[in-house]
């Protein structure tokens, strides 16, 4: 029997969560490399709907784990299902997206397990028949291969932006719904109501479009110009870490190593010079668009479309252009 490799997919609420399409996307990869099966698992409470979702792409089977003490997540009701999924299957490889709920539970599932996991990976390779994964150290300075030595199943979360979730192939796969039992004593916490003010949060890693302004905007009031132009892109209003620390705009909207990590279809930074503590949140964008008045920005280097020249001459134009386009 070849080895397998499992995706856990994450839905929120009756919703895939996008990031998964790109773990999925992964595991499709390392697939085709290794000629190991592939498969995929949701889990919940009446999520079938969404496991024949995940059905519809290239998988050899998707497996819906069900049970009424998995709604809402909790991290041990998700530990105890997915160790008793685990350990009758036998996987060799169990993918992840790095999340903020797979990093709440990941790690206790793995050492139940009494296995490791290789958390935040940026990327894989695969050599001389052995799997490597992809770290960045030192807030993306430096990067690291890493491999397991010990016996599977492995472990490994990927992080957003990492793969391309439209790239993931289109398949028809059977889909098996497995029942789950959790004892009530099992779960020792029930989450209450949200918090408002994280409802009110924003989470990034969702947006398609992403506007970021830096330093270059100079005063909190230029803001505003920015903020037009998301939303004449529909898109959402993002900062390096400077802005934020400056209270110009909330923690949730920050970018890079001690913000959110995002990989939009669009990217347009203005203002930011690109330290490497803002660029590893994201590169892993389809598009970058960087306007920037210094034409030796670090974030050059990775852009798409490189624009030199003051933001306030740049941008007012380009909104109108923008709602010229939308209203034709």
């Amino acid at each position: 029997m070849p080895d397998t490799i499992l995706v856990v997919v994450e839905q929120r609420e009756g919703r895939l969560n996008r990031v998964s399409w790109e773990t999925l996307a992964a595991g499709q990869e390392i697939a085709a490399k290794t000629g190991w099966v592939l498969e995929a698992a949701v889990l919940g409470s009446g999520v079938a709907g969404l496991a024949g979702e995940v059905a519809q792409k290239k998988v050899g089977k998707v497996y819906s784990i069900e049970s009424p003490r998995l709604q809402p997540y909790t991290p041990d009701a998700f530990v105890h299902a997915l160790k008793e999924f685990i350990s009758a299957r036998s996987p060799r490889l169990v993918l992840m997206p790095h999340t903020y709920q797979v990093r709440d539970f990941a790690p206790q599932l793995a050492t139940s397990l009494q296995r490791t996991l290789i958390s935040d990976a940026v990327g894989y390779k695969h050599e001389a028949g052995k799997l490597l994964f992809t770290r960045q150290m030192f807030q993306g300075k430096f990067a690291a291969d890493v491999a397991f030595t010990g016996d599977p199943p492995w472990f490994v979360t990927f992080q957003n932006g990492a793969f391309r979730g439209d790239k993931v192939e289109a398949g028809s796969a059977p889909v098996e719904t497995v029942n789950v039992e959790i004892p009530a004593e099992i779960v020792r916490n029930q989450p209450d109501e949200v918090f408002k003010e994280a409802k009110q949060a924003v989470d990034l890693t969702q947006a398609e479009i992403i506007v970021a302004v830096g330093r270059g905007i100079k005063e909190q009031k230029n803001i505003e110009i920015a903020k037009q132009l998301a939303e004449a892109l529909g898109g959402e209003l993002a900062a390096s870490r400077p802005i934020c620390d400056s209270g110009w705009l909330p923690m949730d909207r920050q970018i890079g190593s001690s913000g959110q990590t995002v990989a939009p279809k669009l990217y347009l930074a203005l203002g930011i010079s690109g330290a490497i503590q803002h660029i590893v949140g994201m590169k892993g964008a389809r598009a970058i668009v960087a306007i920037n008045k210094d034409s030796e920005a670090p974030i050059f280097e990775i852009a798409d479309y490189a624009v030199v020249g003051n933001l306030f001459d740049i941008v007012p134009p380009l909104i109108e252009e923008i709602k010229k386009a939308k209203g034709a």
